[in-house]
Parts: C-alpha cells; structure tokens; sequence
C-alpha cells in the first residue's frame, strides 16, 4: 500500500509541507496594520511546501515550540480561549515568543520578516488583532499567516535556505545507533528515521486534530529485535516525508466522506484525468444534479473508452482506500483497485440500478449521493455501521451485492415513514431497487410502476396505495386513513387484510360519479388480475420490499396524473 502512495509522489522534501491558512494578518511595507482577511473559500487557502517540523523536532527542546512562517491564531497572536487555564497561557506565550524569534532570525535573508516579527511584538497591536479575529469569529484552531505589504511569505523562496540550516540542527538523534538499514521502500541503505510524519485530514472520521500515525512504534509490543520507534519499519527521512505528504494531499484533495470512514482516491495516470471524468467523485457530488446525469455520462465514457476515442483512459487503474482514525492511529479498512474501465462501468451499473421515479411520478429522482443512500436507512449518520458501509462502497465500487443488512433497514425505515406520513426518501426506494437487482436478480425491476411484474407482492403493495387514494377522492382528508392503520398488516400479511379493503371499497365507489368510479373499479381490476386467485398470507422481507416498491411506484403514477 505504502508503494502504491509512493507512486504518486510528486517533489517533496522533509522539513516541508503542505498547510491550509485560513487567516492573514495584513500590514503596510512600513509595518502599520491594516487588519486580517480571511483567505480563500472554507477552510482557507493551501500552500505548498511550507515550513513544517515533525513532532519530535517540536518537543524536543527544553521548552515550547512552534512552526516558523505558519501557525495557529493562539501561538501567532496570542488569541486565546477566555477559559484557558494560566499554565496554558504562559505556554501559548512562549510558543508566540519561539515564533517572532525565528521570524527575526529569518529576516537575515529575508527583511521584509523583521517587519512582521515587530507588528507582532507589539502588545497594542496584538490586541487589535485579537479583537478582529474575534469579530469576525475566527477558530482558535485556525492558521495565520503575516503579510506584509504585497509579500505573502509562503509564496517567497528567499528564507528557504535560512529554513533547512535551521531545521538541521534541531534534528533529534539518529535510531539505530546511526546504522544503516535496508529501507522497505526502496531497499536502499539509509539511516532511518526516528518517527514517521503524521496524517491529516482524519478528524472527522475518528482522527486526531493533529494528525495521526500511519506507520508507528511507540509501544514494546509493535517492536522486535530490540529496535526502537520507527527503525521497525525502516525508512529514510526522503522517503517517509515523501509518502506522508503525498497521502495528505490525496485526503485532502480526493476524499470522500462516507460516515465513519473516509475513502480516499487516485488514478494511475501519466496524464491527468480531467475533472469531468473523474467519476469517483460522482459518488459525492452526481454530475449535473440532473435525474440520470450521472449514468448517462458514465455510458458515454465507457462507449469511447471501448471504442478507442479515448485511448488515453484505456490502461489507467484506479486505487481507493478506505480510512479511519483509532486511538492516534490510520486505520486502513481496505485497499481498493482496479481498472479505470472497470470503475466507469461499475458506476454506470450502479446509479442505473437505484435510477427511480420522484414522488411526482413526472420524472426520475435526482442521482443520490453515496451518503444520502446511505443516510436513508438511519435516523442520524452517526448510526451508520462502519463494517457495513464498506461493504456498500465495496457494491458501489466493484458492482458486488449490496450488504444483506441493508434491506431489513430500508423496509424499516419506509413503514415508520409511510405510518407518520413522511414523504418518501427517493434514496431509500432506491437502493431497495437496487437490492432486489443485484441481491435477487430481480429483471422486472424498474424506475417506474411495471404493471406486469410477476410478483403478487409487488401488486399487493400497488393495491394498497390504489385503496388509499380512493378513500381520499370518496372522502376527502379524513386524518389517518387507510394507510396509517393498515400498512403494517398489509405489507406482511396481506391475506388477512386486502380482502377487508376491497370490502371497504365498495362503499367509496358509491360515493363517486360515475366516470371516476368506473376508472377505480378498472385500475383495481388490473391489479387484482395480477395477483392471481389467492392473495398471499404471509410476505417475506424480500417480498415485503416489492410491497414497498409497488406502492411507492403506484403511487407515483397515479400523482402523474391520467
């Protein structure tokens, strides 16, 4: 896996990284502030190669430290929580002072920073800061940066070299006695590094804010042959910077937050994949939001990756990993890959099987998002089993079945929906129609009402919504109605119940002219001639799903209108 994130490695070097600032604190090319602006959209702005030390270079002095050019709001200008405790603003003032220092000792190479060490020196004008920032409500988890005049530091390469002498001599003792080992990356003969940089980007799926270890060794139990930290799995400074940095861009570039787990993504490509036809990200955001866009686009890239119109998709792969964060920890759930073909015909396979008609019966529904088809089988998506939605990413990915839990849920969430009298989730009557394609091989299954499926059930469910609406057009709104009360006991035993409603019907039919009538007594002739002689007893859960689906799609079709 290591290997496969090394191959995508652009240009890295230690002591640099990517970082996100969400703040700039402005000033004239004199040093007079002029306020802070918040950049970029969301959580800000990214810079690459930035200054950055490892954590063991940030602890390892005597006292606090902090990184040189970017940093968060509390150690660049002391803005800080009203309820912090003294002990932890004498340390956050330290981690200030450590800050101004090196942008002093910087301005060597690069004067334009003594300006911006003196704007943050100042005491009044740090208050004027803190009173900007809190104005306009900025994170104290959030990054700044100090611009001075038209020079944004990150930007520049004139303190770079002051950097890398720096950094050398804060570099922590070598492991390993400073033996060299065999590197299990690229078999060369390196001296290792002591620990691994963190990962980032995991916060939201059980991740520290932090970051977290993908390859660590600070307990006995994870180390043998009496090696230490991360000389178990031995790795140059190169190397481990360079697959770290690259795994960070990938989560935070091409990531898909499925629940718990967060499902990162690349192509092998010399060329880069345009944006329209990454179609991994459809997953998270359908193309076009149009009813059908997505596998309408997924055909037209298969038919000309097939028919050689685009060669230069036919040989690229695809590799997806499923990650999570656990006690400080990268948990990697899965590794994922395939071709590109491969990954394009899947995704056509499976919007195409949760295409459904909308409430209105009008049109199909919206292409659902993963997580919106994911989300309608529970009240909140912290509810969300992470072992089951790999399972289903696996089905959306591969074209695999879709988890056997998945239908018991949906059938669930649907009766508690119908007896409130919720309006029903396109998502979940999708993916009960992609489960009765796949898991059951359902062929008869389609976005709209079929009134010729095969099954008694399916028909049954159509009945049931057909003695509804009668009710209604006879009655008008009468609060619970045929649905509310019978629902439950129709969709499993519809035997014990179908026959009371016909009973009923009749009485509603007299109330009714006579043209509407007959159209009633038609349509319920239809359906009934499709169930056959004997209305069935008990339904299964397979079957009480086709209930489902037949009373949704009916009912959509009797809101399009005649």
């Amino acid at each position: 896996m290591l290997d496969l994130i090394l191959q995508q490695a652009g240009v890295s070097e230690p002591g640099f990284a990517r970082k996100t600032v969400k703040w700039a604190i402005t000033c004239t090319a004199d040093g007079h502030y002029t306020g802070v602006v918040a950049l970029g959209d969301g959580k800000g702005r990214s810079f690459d190669a930035c200054p950055n030390l490892s954590q063991p270079e940030l602890v390892g002095g005597s006292g606090p430290r902090a990184h040189f050019l970017i940093e968060a709001l509390p150690t660049v200008a002391l803005y800080l929580d009203e309820k912090l405790e003294n002990k932890e603003r004498e340390k956050f003032s330290a981690k200030h002072n450590w800050f101004v220092n090196l942008l002093r000792q910087a301005a060597k190479n690069a004067p334009y920073l003594e300006i911006a060490a003196n704007l943050l020196a100042d005491a009044k004008t740090l208050a004027l800061i803190q009173t900007d920032l809190k104005q306009a409500k900025a994170k104290f988890t959030e990054a700044a940066v100090v611009i001075v005049g038209s020079i944004n530091p990150p930007e520049y390469d004139d303190w770079r070299d002051w950097w890398r002498g720096f950094r050398a001599s804060l570099r922590p003792p070598k492991v390993g006695g400073g033996k060299l080992m065999r590197c299990i990356l690229t078999g060369e003969a390196v001296e290792p590094v002591a620990t691994n940089p963190k990962i980032k980007g995991l916060a939201g799926v059980g991740g520290l804010s932090m970051g977290d270890v993908l390859a660590g060794f600070d307990k006995a139990a994870f180390q043998s042959y009496g090696l230490e930290q991360a000389a178990n799995a031995a790795m140059s400074e190169v190397t481990a910077t360079a697959y770290a940095e690259t795994l960070n861009r990938l989560v935070a570039d091409k990531s898909i937050k499925l629940g718990s787990i967060l499902a990162t993504y690349w192509f092998t490509s010399q060329d880069k994949i345009p944006d329209e036809d990454e179609v991994m990200a459809w997953f998270s955001e359908p193309p076009e939001q149009t009813a059908g866009a997505a596998e309408r686009r997924a055909h037209e890239l298969l038919t000309a990756i097939r028919t050689g119109q685009r060669t230069n998709l036919a040989n690229v792969r695809f590799v997806s990993l499923l990650l999570s964060g656990a006690a400080g920890r990268v948990m990697v759930r899965e590794v994922m890959q395939g071709s590109f073909e491969e990954l394009v015909a899947h995704t056509e396979a499976w919007f195409r099987d949760l295409a459904i008609v909308a409430r209105d019966g009008k049109e199909l529904a919206h292409d659902p998002k993963f997580l919106a088809v994911a989300g309608s089988l529970v009240r909140d998506l912290k509810d969300l089993s992470s072992p089951w939605l790999q399972q289903l990413w696996r089905a959306a990915i591969n074209g695999g079945l879709i988890p056997a839990a998945t239908l018991a849920q949906a059938v669930t969430r649907t009766r508690i929906d119908i007896i409130q009298d919720t309006p029903a989730s396109h998502a979940r009557m999708a993916i009960i129609k992609a489960y009765l394609i796949r898991n059951q091989g359902d062929k008869n299954m389609k976005p709209h009402m079929n009134p010729d499926h095969p099954h008694p059930a399916y028909h049954c469910g159509r009945a049931l919504a057909l003695f509804a609406r009668l009710q209604r057009a006879a009655l008008g709104d009468v609060g619970a109605g045929v649905v509310q009360r019978y629902y439950t006991a129709a969709a499993q035993t519809p035997g014990l119940i179908l026959g009371r409603l016909a009973g009923n019907a009749k009485n509603h039919l007299a109330k009714l002219d006579g043209g509407l009538a007959w159209w009633y007594e038609n349509q319920l002739a239809a359906i009934m001639s499709h169930i056959g002689d004997f209305v069935p007893r008990t339904l299964t859960l397979e079957e009480q799903s086709l209930f489902a689906l037949g009373y949704y799609q009916q009912l959509a079709a009797l809101n399009a209108g005649k």
